[in-house]
């Protein structure tokens, strides 16, 4: 194979990586011979509909130390009706781009003096984001969950045992302990700090911080914790791939008898959780990497319990092999965006490994140390990529109880102030986010404005609505709803916020 690929040095790295044992195939085309896994089709006559997109520049392997190579995007069709389709789907979803309606707004931005993938929330993704926390910090808590905070920079002996060391060190970042007397014991000498790409040996830490009985068990901590990942330049995307980002994190340390009842709990959170925002979604079960922890006896343990969960509850799901963490087996939920495109969402990690490496146990009901199971879990995933994902998915109209402003008040003329004032300080007082549009400017100027930003609702006052304690309602999705007494507006909108209907309009749903 390297004698065949000889003039391509691309072609012969590719080859070099091929373990011994697989095999290498090659594909030819008329005098054109590649390397290529294939499958193929036997032949591309009939594919006659066909669409050259873009080229763009692309790090060999995605590593910005590399060359700089030209990637070159094309489409083909059966028909010319579903390239048509297809083309009209992607202009739609490239309008619906998180990159540019983040900006846009005035939700996230990006700054070159921050670095990259380092993403700032304004005033309204910073409400949107605190909207999501706060609903799933109670949605936690009502499933019996325990909140924890931990560092955010720990010493390189914890990361060491955690396997992180000898196992994800290229995606750590590291800072220096300004005590020039710092010890140069340990598995980096001395003077470093690792900045935690996850979150999971804080919570170890706090586990192990006294005696645990079985009666404690199980006991579920969960942190919203920012972790920090060195993701290489040439795969960064917006929200969706950043170096800084929240996880919904938490972790279940339990007895062997009751794992199987917390991936049924937390299984039970991922499907509420993605079935309110009406996303679609796919799950998939990761088995063992090459590159992991432990012994195959454990993984055939935790492979088996994660699959006997799926198989019980009759969850349709793929296998994809040597694809998990490497300290244990995960069921991960896939998202299909407003492209088709798939992104991670939740995952559940089964762990044997952690606990052991760490020396965890609890008292059992016989007087003896026994050692826990532990379950990694996200929900969400991360906070950015949720949103990046929410933004292109409703195209910037969020769902009304998590929009960043829920209704805009409009007032005619300026004597219609006051009146729009107390008709924003009524829905203020019933919790509902609401602004004054104040401005000396024509009512449509402002119309057309609550239309670009996405409000969810316009309440227009003029001096008949004022008299009559009235005002007209004008929806995002439905347009002119008429005139309606303030305090039914106000019930209409608690009653829409309480049941978290997600309207969206055209791709993605």
């Amino acid at each position: 194979a390297l004698m065949t690929m000889e003039a391509e040095p691309y072609k012969a790295e590719l080859i070099e990586d091929i373990p011994d044992e697989e095999a290498i195939s090659f594909y030819q085309s008329g005098r054109f011979t590649d390397l290529c896994a294939g499958p193929h089709i036997e032949s591309t006559g009939e594919l006659k509909h066909f669409k050259l997109l873009k080229i763009a520049g692309a790090y060999w392997r995605g590593d910005e130390k590399r060359k700089m190579l030209q990637r070159i995007y094309g489409t083909a069709w059966e028909t010319a009706e579903e390239l048509d389709c297809f083309l009209k789907r992607l202009e739609e979803a490239e309008k619906r781009d998180h990159r540019k309606l983040g900006p846009e707004l005035d939700l996230v931005h990006f700054y070159d003096e921050a670095g990259p993938g380092m993403p700032f929330y304004s005033p309204r993704g910073s409400r949107l984001h605190h909207e999501l926390s706060e609903w799933l910090y109670s949605e936690h808590l009502k499933r019996g969950y325990k909140p924890v905070t931990t560092p955010h920079i720990m010493r390189p002996n914890l990361w060491h045992t955690s396997g992180h060391l000898e196992h994800y060190i290229e995606d750590m970042f590291f800072v220096r302990d300004p005590d020039e007397n710092a010890s140069n014991d340990g598995p980096l000498p001395g003077v470093l700090y690792g900045i935690k790409p996850m979150n999971c040996p804080g919570h170890v830490l706090v586990y192990g911080n006294r005696t645990r009985s079985y009666r404690d068990l199980p006991l579920r901590l969960f942190e919203f914790g920012t972790v920090y990942r060195y993701e290489r330049s040439g795969v960064l995307h917006g929200l969706l791939r950043v170096r800084a980002f929240t996880v919904d994190d938490a972790h279940h340390f339990c007895t062997p008898d009751q794992y199987a009842d917390e991936v049924r709990l937390i299984l039970d959170f991922c499907f509420s959780l993605w079935d309110t925002f009406g996303f679609e979604y796919s799950v998939g079960l990761k088995t063992r990497p090459d590159n992991r922890l432990g012994t195959d006896e454990i993984w055939d343990m935790a492979e088996e319990g994660l699959r006997n969960v799926l198989d019980e509850r009759g969850i349709p799901y793929y296998v994809r092999e040597k694809d998990a963490t490497f300290y244990g087996p995960k069921v991960d939920f896939l998202v299909r965006d407003s492209l088709g495109r798939e992104w991670q969402g939740s995952t559940i990690q089964l762990d044997f490994n952690l606990p052991q490496r760490f020396g965890l146990s609890y008292i059992g009901s016989d007087g003896m140390a026994k050692q826990p199971v532990m379950i990694h879990r996200a929900i969400l995933g991360s906070f950015e990529r949720f949103i990046g994902l929410l933004i292109e998915d409703f195209n910037g109209a969020f769902p009304l109880w998590c929009a960043p402003e829920q209704v805009r008040i409009l007032p005619i003329t300026c004597e219609l102030q006051a009146y729009a004032d107390e008709v924003c300080a009524k829905l203020a007082a019933e919790g509902l986010r609401a602004e004054v549009d104040a401005r000396n400017e024509k009512l449509g100027l402002k119309i057309r404005d609550v239309t670009t930003q996405k409000i969810p609702y316009a309440l227009i006052v003029g001096k008949k609505e004022a008299e009559q304690g009235n005002v007209s309602v004008r929806s995002y999705w439905e347009g002119d709803m008429g005139q309606m007494q303030a305090v039914d507006v106000i019930q209409m909108l608690r009653d829409e916020v309480a049941t978290k209907a997600a309207r969206r309009k055209g791709v993605g749903g």
